[in-house]
C-alpha cells in the first residue's frame, strides 16, 4: 500500500476521487447525464424511434477545436432533435497497432513528453465543458485504470475490436453506469462481441482500482444495456441488409441492439465514404432495425501528421469528415427519417 502511494506521489497523479473533487460535477449536470443515459437506453431498446448518432473527432488533440466542434454539434442537435440524438465522440485514448501517439490523455503536449497528470486534468475539464453545453459524450474504454476518473461523465462507451475479447474489459463494462457497445473482431466475426455482451450483462467480482487509487475487489451488478457495433473488417463491409439478415438468422435468439460504425472496415478506411455508408443504412433501416451509427468527423476534412505547423481542426489520427459535409449529411438523413416516420404513421392509420 505504501509503495503504491509513493509511486502515485512521484508520478504526480491525482487519485480518481481527488480529481473529481478538483473538477466536480454539479447536481444539475449529474441529472443531465442521467437523462442522456436514459435516452440512449430508450433508443437502443426501441422505445425512442430516433437515430442515435455518435459523432466527432477520431481522437481529441486540441481542446479549443473540440469545443468549437461541440458548439456546432449542439446547434445542429437543436435543429434535428425530433429525428436524431447526437452523442459527441470525445476519445482521449488511441489504441495503436504497434506504436505512435497514444492520445490526449497520455500526451497532451503532442511531443512525447507523456504528461499524464496534465492529461487527466485537461481531459476531465474538457469533458465537463462539453457536458455544460448540453451534449452527451462518448469514449472508448481502453486502459482499465483510467475508467474511474471519468465514469461519472460518459453517457456511452465502446469496446474496440481488439479488446472485445478481453476478459477485464468485459468485467469493467459490467460495472460501468452507461450503455456500452462491443465491436466485432477485425476479421469480421461477431461471435467475440456477442460473447462479450453476454458476459457484460452478468455480475462479476474482479481485481480493479477503487476511487482511492488502491487495489480492490470490484463487485459489479452487470450492465443491462450492452449492444453490438458492426465496424466491418479487414476483408470488407458488414453493414448491408444481407449481412445483417444473415447475422440475425444465425443468432436469432440472442441478437442484441445494433449500432453501425460507418468508418473503419465499412468505409474501407476512407472517411469520405462515410456518407454513402450512412445513407444506405438509413435506406435499409426499416428492415434492419439499426438503432444507431458512429461517424468520425472534425472541423476540417482528412488527417495530418503531428508537426510544428498543424492545421486547426484537422484530425491527427484517422481521417475525418469535415464539418460542412457532416452538417449537410445530417440534414439529409434527418429529412429521410422524417419522411419514413410519416409513411409509417400513415400505414398504421390505414391498418
Amino acid at each position: 500500500m505504501n509503495a503504491i502511494n509513493i509511486t502515485l506521489k512521484e508520478a504526480n497523479l491525482s487519485l480518481p476521487h481527488q480529481l473529481k473533487k478538483q473538477l466536480p460535477l454539479c447536481p444539475s449536470l449529474t441529472q443531465q447525464i442521467a437523462q442522456h443515459r436514459e435516452t440512449i437506453e430508450d433508443i437502443l431498446a426501441g422505445r425512442d424511434s430516433r437515430l442515435l448518432v455518435i459523432i466527432g473527432p477520431c481522437s481529441i488533440h486540441d481542446p479549443k477545436a473540440a469545443l468549437e466542434y461541440a458548439a456546432r454539434l449542439k446547434k445542429l442537435q437543436q435543429q434535428l432533435s425530433s429525428q436524431i440524438f447526437f452523442v459527441m465522440r470525445t476519445y482521449i485514448e488511441k489504441p495503436r497497432t504497434t506504436v505512435g501517439w497514444k492520445g490526449f490523455l497520455y500526451d497532451p503536449h503532442l511531443d512525447g513528453s507523456s504528461d499524464l497528470a496534465l492529461g487527466l486534468h485537461l481531459s476531465r475539464q474538457l469533458f465537463l465543458d462539453i457536458i455544460a453545453m448540453g451534449l452527451p459524450i462518448a469514449s472508448e474504454i481502453l486502459n482499465p485504470m483510467a475508467t474511474g476518473y471519468f465514469d461519472d461523465l460518459l453517457a456511452w462507451g465502446a469496446i474496440g475490436a481488439r479488446t472485445s475479447e478481453s476478459q477485464i474489459h468485459r468485467e469493467i463494462s459490467s460495472h460501468m453506469p452507461y450503455s456500452i457497445g462491443f465491436k466485432n473482431g477485425t476479421d469480421g466475426s461477431i461471435q467475440i462481441a456477442l460473447d462479450a455482451i453476454q458476459s457484460a450483462k452478468h455480475a462479476h467480482q474482479f481485481l480493479g482500482m477503487n476511487q482511492q487509487g488502491l487495489p480492490d475487489v470490484i463487485h459489479s451488478q452487470g450492465n443491462p444495456h450492452p449492444h453490438l457495433i458492426l465496424r466491418g473488417s479487414n476483408r470488407g463491409t458488414n453493414f448491408g441488409l444481407q449481412s445483417i439478415q444473415q447475422m440475425k438468422s444465425k443468432h436469432a435468439l440472442h441478437f442484441p441492439a445494433l449500432v453501425i460504425d460507418c468508418s473503419h472496415g465499412n468505409s474501407a478506411k476512407d472517411p469520405q465514404r462515410q456518407p454513402e455508408v450512412l445513407e444506405q443504412i438509413i435506406a435499409e433501416r426499416q428492415l434492419t432495425g439499426v438503432r444507431g451509427v458512429m461517424l468520425e468527423g472534425h472541423l476540417v476534412d482528412g488527417q495530418q501528421k503531428i508537426s510544428d505547423n498543424m492545421c486547426y481542426g484537422q484530425s491527427v489520427t484517422d481521417g475525418c469528415l469535415g464539418w460542412e459535409k457532416t452538417k449537410h449529411l445530417m440534414l439529409r438523413v434527418a429529412e429521410s427519417l422524417k419522411v419514413m416516420q410519416l409513411e409509417k404513421n400513415l400505414w398504421l392509420e390505414m391498418m
